[in-house]
């Protein structure tokens, strides 16, 4: 199983606002701050900006050249007190559980060094359990903090990765 990142390009956006729709439904179990449109379907209220700002970098998780999934990095201007923040990161169903986050993880982790921010939602347990799992893997000392955000209760984790 060969596990990469590969930068969404502009033409791709269609593909991404997709696979956001099916991100945003998974998080809808943990809040009630998301809610369906009249179209039927999730939408990232800042989604045009992936394109249109500096320091947001947009990936496709792929399995063996197959979609699997999605990771959003941002870095400055949208985070000051570190250099990079994984800000949603997404599986689809039939990559969980066979190693695919774990793998496309420390793709991320190569290929981004430095100081992370990474937050969950507290309610998401298996979000919270895997991140620590990942830390643990990775021998990443951290610092784990609880706030609120937008009105939702999350848990975040600052660290390092060399």
């Amino acid at each position: 199983m060969k596990v990469n990142l590969e930068k969404i390009k502009p033409d791709k956006k269609e593909v991404l606002r997709n696979l956001y729709s099916l991100y945003l439904h998974d998080l809808s179990a943990y809040t009630e701050g998301l809610q369906i449109n009249d179209s039927g379907s999730y939408e990232f209220d800042s989604f045009s900006l992936i394109w249109e700002k500096e320091g947001i970098t947009p990936s496709f998780i792929k399995v063996d050249e197959k979609l699997a999934g999605f990771v959003l990095i941002l870095e400055a201007p949208f985070t000051t007190k570190v250099d990079k923040v994984i800000n949603d990161f997404f599986i689809l169903n039939p990559f969980r559980g066979k190693g695919v986050a774990k793998a496309a993880v420390a793709e991320i982790f190569s290929q981004n060094k430095g100081s992370y921010y990474i937050s969950e939602l507290v309610q998401n347990k298996t979000a919270v359990h895997f991140w620590k799992k990942i830390y643990q893997q990775h021998g990443i000392g951290f610092e784990e903090h609880t706030e609120v955000q937008d009105g939702e209760e999350v848990v975040y984790q600052t660290f390092v990765v060399s």
